[in-house]
Formats: structure tokens, C-alpha cells, sequence
């Protein structure tokens, strides 16, 4: 349920209620909005005693909230969230926020070149696996820490932020020390205790749809780390596994506006991985930017034929500038900008 305060609320009276909500057994979380604050409390619906709550002081009604899953819900936080990255880069704003770089941090020259590159195309985020959970365990596993320390040197070097993966929930102290946002892949959407570890943070988290789960299914693995106090999360629809066997997977572009009518977290799109093929990135972006992404993840690699991972699905530097352009161009017909 979610607790509607009045407008001219006092912190006593906020307070107030969030030490109720304790005494009845429910975990609170302060939201404050554009237009209100609210408190959202989460725990056993069948708890007597929460139609009391109306009769504190400051405390304008009490609304259930129906949706299984709370505090991602729209229910409780209609505006969309916004989530600062730090030095202008905002997920859920007017602005798309482009994240681009090769599958696996591979060595220190092919990654700065690529940086540099679509740092110069205008991308925001630099993206590379330096852990890399791969299907068969003898593929390319990542170069782990020595990974990381190139990408924070390719930051250092651009100025891009820097999105990867975390695996292990006795790794995310690691990641977060270099990292800007955590990767969560489709592989561990449901794997509860690195969701609750990554609650327990204060990095965001890019949070992938699992490559069978439905939307309530992902929403509710958002929620695992909400509920620990970590509201920076953005989602991320990288295809689903379908009967279809002429793409890797099958992007559900109609997961973004779902998604957005459902929740106030931001949703970007991952046309790389869904589609598997460099061929189909550039509509993919496209039709997601149309649809109403927030951003989009995109694989680039300077010697697509040579990647020691996903090479068909990565574009050149040179046809994510080109691509760049298009969206550039596409951009503001959607009400946003690049």
C-alpha cells in the first residue's frame, strides 16, 4: 500500500507514520515526488491495523496497491524516475542515453580504440564484460579485476561512463569500485541474492529481462532491489527466446510502452544481443527509440571478425556513427533528443 501525504506535510509527521508502519510490522520507503510524497509499505497485506494510518497528522489517505510488485509500480510513483549517472548522463529525461563498446574488455587497444570512437559518435557509456558468464564453459570467460582497471582507464581517458556486468554477488563490492552502473544479465534476472546485494549499494543497476520471463517476472526482479533501499534501477529488454530461429532472440518491443504505462523506472533496449546480427541493429534502434526507449545498449567492436565474443551481432565504429546520425535525426520526431 502506499501512504498519501498532504502537500504542506511536516518531517515529524512523516516520521510519525514511517515509526507506525515499523510497529506494524511493514518496511517504508519515502518517496518524494514532483507533484507529492508518498510512503510505501511493504509487507503482509493481511496485517490489521493499516486503516489507522489515516488518522495521523499529515497523512492525506491510504491506497492499496494492486500490482504484485510495489514500489516499481506506477501506482506509487507516477512521474517517471530519473537516474543521474553523474556529469550530465540521465536515464528517463528528454535525453536518450546511448551505451555502446565491445561484448568482453579483450585488451587495453582495442578497447580505447573503440572508446574513443564512440565517444566521438556521441555516446554516453562505454559497455565491456570484463566477467563474462558464458553458455559453454569453455568460451572466453573475461579478464575479471585486470578488465576492470582498463575500463576505468578508458574513462579516464574519455570521459565515458562505464557500464558492465556483476556475476557474483562476492564480487559487487569489486565491480562497484569501478564501475557506474552494474550490469545484471539475463542469466541472473532471478538470482535473488545478487539482486539483494545490488539493493544494498548505491550504484545503479541495469537490470536485463531474463531470456523467458514475463514482464511481471522481470518487474518483480526490480523489486528485490528496491525493496533494499536502491531505487536507481534501469531496465533493460534484450529479446526474449521465442520458436523463431531467424534471430538470436526476439526483441519484445511492445515490453517498452508496457513497461511504461507499469512503471516509473526508465527501460532501454538491447538490439545487439536480441537480434544477434549486426545487419538488423540499426531498424532494431530505430523501432526502439519509436517505441519509447529511454536509451539503447549497443555492441561495437572495432574488428567485428576478431571478437573473442558475440563479433556477428557487433557493429564497426564506423556504422555506429552512422547510426548515431540516423538517431540523431529520428530523435527529436519522438519528442526526445541525442
Amino acid at each position: 500500500m502506499i501512504i498519501v501525504m498532504k502537500l504542506d506535510v511536516a518531517e515529524e509527521d512523516i516520521k510519525r507514520v514511517e515509526e507506525q508502519l515499523e510497529e506494524l510490522g511493514y518496511a517504508s520507503h519515502l518517496i518524494r515526488g514532483v507533484d507529492r510524497i508518498v510512503i510505501g509499505a511493504v509487507g503482509d497485506k493481511k496485517r490489521e491495523g493499516a486503516s489507522s494510518l489515516e488518522l495521523l497528522p499529515g497523512v492525506e489517505k491510504v491506497v492499496p496497491v494492486m500490482a504484485p510488485y510495489k514500489l516499481v509500480s506506477r501506482e506509487v510513483k507516477p512521474e517517471n524516475s530519473l537516474i543521474d549517472i553523474g556529469d550530465g548522463v540521465v536515464f528517463g529525461s528528454q535525453e536518450l542515453v546511448v551505451m555502446a563498446g565491445p561484448c568482453a574488455v579483450e585488451d587495453e587497444e582495442r578497447l580505447f580504440t573503440v572508446a574513443e570512437k564512440v565517444a566521438a559518435a556521441g555516446a554516453r557509456l562505454l559497455r565491456g564484460g570484463a566477467f563474462k558468464p558464458r553458455t559453454s564453459p569453455y568460451s572466453f570467460q573475461g579478464l575479471e579485476e585486470e578488465g576492470l582497471k582498463l575500463l576505468a582507464q578508458a574513462r579516464q581517458k574519455t570521459g565515458l561512463k562505464i557500464v558492465t556486468e556483476v556475476v557474483n554477488p562476492q564480487d559487487v563490492e569489486l565491480v562497484s569500485s569501478y564501475a557506474d552502473i552494474l550490469q545484471v544479465g539475463a542469466r541472473n534476472m532471478q538470482n535473488y541474492v545478487l539482486l539483494r546485494e545490488l539493493g544494498r549499494q548505491s550504484r545503479p543497476v541495469l537490470l536485463k529481462r531474463g531470456l523467458s520471463a514475463t514482464i511481471e517476472e522481470w518487474l518483480m526482479s526490480a523489486e528485490y532491489i528496491l525493496s533494499e533501499g536502491n531505487y536507481s534501477v534501469i531496465l533493460c529488454e534484450r529479446g526474449i527466446r521465442t520458436f523463431e530461429n531467424y534471430t538470436r532472440s526476439t526483441l519484445d518491443i511492445s515490453a517498452v510502452p508496457v513497461v511504461k504505462g507499469r512503471s516509473h523506472l526508465p527501460i532501454v533496449v538491447d538490439p545487439s544481443h536480441s537480434s544477434g546480427d549486426r545487419k538488423l541493429v540499426p531498424a532494431l534502434s530505430r523501432a526502439s527509440i519509436a517505441a519509447g526507449a529511454d536509451g539503447l545498449l549497443i555492441e561495437v567492436h572495432p574488428q567485428p571478425e576478431k571478437a573473442m565474443c558475440d563479433g556477428p551481432q557487433s557493429l564497426t565504429p564506423h556504422d555506429f556513427e552512422i547510426l548515431m546520425g540516423e538517431l540523431r535525426a529520428l530523435a527529436p520526431l519522438c519528442g526526445r533528443r541525442l
